[in-house]
């Protein structure tokens, strides 16, 4: 059961990026199709960010009450659903409709996704965020690779992300059946989840906004840098994404051994630290492969940032850890969808190089508040509660779940 589960969440870690991959590895031709500038697809970006935030807000109840299983069988599939109605938007305003409703049900997604992971990681009582988190990165390189085979081709904005949707969609309804209970606790259900949380799931929180920021400009603007400002062929663009995923996936296959052997607060320094070199290294770069160096080292440095902090939310507040996630996620998924918004109206007044500049910024600052991060009091998995699933695993299923 365990073994299941923890392959279940994984699966759907990488249907997630799968969906995100393909639709941003194509923004040169999004921007294409409907004639628009860095400022039009910035408030693409906001109405997506801004869909998400609002559909978050009332999900720490609805986890507490429903738990995280219920809530990804029906967020998943209408996450594929609401990919189709992007790629069918026959003009820049349906557009933005649909947009909305993709942002609505994949943040709603993402926050149940990263709650399931929290239930799995604690029914093995050690760290395995990171590996969940790889699981993105499968998803999300092979949207991008997807991306860039479509971009040579010559196929559309439209043909791409809906043949990606008509394949989530079913694979979204299977994953459902292997999803773990969340145990939910009569407190949170009496409360509806609307519980005061401790102050260090807030400060995660700050830190994780900060840290999906990083994570979302090289995601939406990576391919528009390599296309304008080094002007590389839109196939060519298109392998930035996808080439910062393969690296962030060899660093999350060993982020949580490395977690173990330097601990977590000189994990989280040292990994943002190098973020903003990497950062660094993107925007000097003065030809394509420079860059795309960068965007390598950039990835292999951001990888287990994401995933430490949300592990830390999961025991920040025992016996709330559905809500400390949901909290943390909404959080960190408000920076991963506003601030490329805030890139691109920068990039609008300035340059993309400069509105870019921000990546080293946000590192920085994570840097800083990771070294000052109450961490002694949020990383006990030792005495996290076991689902009743876990409970009914049989001996072999223990054995391949460790």
């Amino acid at each position: 059961m365990l073994f299941r589960a923890r392959a279940g969440a994984f699966s759907t870690f990488a249907l997630g990026g799968l969906l995100c991959g393909v639709w941003v590895s194509r923004m040169p031709a999004l921007t294409g199709k409907f004639d628009i500038g860095p400022g039009a697809a910035g408030t693409v970006l906001l109405v997506w960010g801004v869909a998400a935030l609002v559909a978050m807000q009332g999900l720490r109840g609805v986890i507490a009450r429903a738990g995280s299983r219920a809530v990804l069988r029906v967020a998943a599939p209408l996450s594929a659903a609401t990919a189709a109605l992007v790629a069918l938007a026959p003009d820049y305003r349906l557009l933005l409709a649909a947009v909305a409703a993709f942002g609505m049900a994949f943040g709603v997604m993402d926050v149940a996704m990263n709650a399931q992971a929290s239930v799995v990681e604690r029914a093995y009582r050690r760290p395995l965020m990171s590996g969940m988190h790889a699981g993105w990165c499968v998803g999300a390189m092979s949207g991008g690779l997807f991306g860039a085979l479509t971009a040579y081709a010559g196929l559309s904005f439209t043909q791409t992300v809906l043949g990606a949707a008509l394949v989530a969609g079913p694979a979204a309804l299977v994953l459902g059946r292997t999803y773990l209970d969340d145990d939910a606790r009569p407190a949170a259900r009496r409360t509806g989840g609307r519980v005061r949380l401790p102050v260090a799931v807030y400060v995660i929180g700050a830190l994780a906004f900060m840290a999906f920021m990083t994570e979302g400009a090289v995601a939406d603007w990576s391919g528009l840098l390599l296309h304008e400002e080094l002007h590389t062929a839109e196939w060519v663009a298109a392998l930035g994404y996808p080439l910062f995923e393969a690296a962030m996936l060899a660093g999350r296959l060993v982020g949580d051994r490395v977690r173990t052997l330097l601990g977590t607060r000189r994990l989280l320094v040292a990994a943002s630290l190098a973020t903003a070199a990497g950062a660094g290294v993107v925007l000097g770069a003065p030809v394509v492969p420079v860059a795309l160096a960068g965007f390598v080292l950039t990835g292999l440095a951001v990888c287990t940032i994401v995933p430490t902090l949300i592990s830390l939310a999961g025991t920040a507040a025992p016996g709330r850890s559905d809500a400390s996630v949901a909290q943390v996620s909404a959080m960190g998924y408000g920076g991963l969808l506003v601030g490329p918004v805030l890139i691109g109206w920068l990039a609008e007044a300035t340059s993309l190089r400069a509105g870019l500049g921000l990546m080293v910024l946000f590192a920085l600052l994570v840097a800083a508040g990771s070294a000052v991060l109450p961490i002694g009091t949020t990383t006990d998995l030792a005495g996290a509660y076991t689902p009743a699933e876990a409970h009914d695993a049989t001996d072999e299923e223990r054995a391949l779940a460790a």
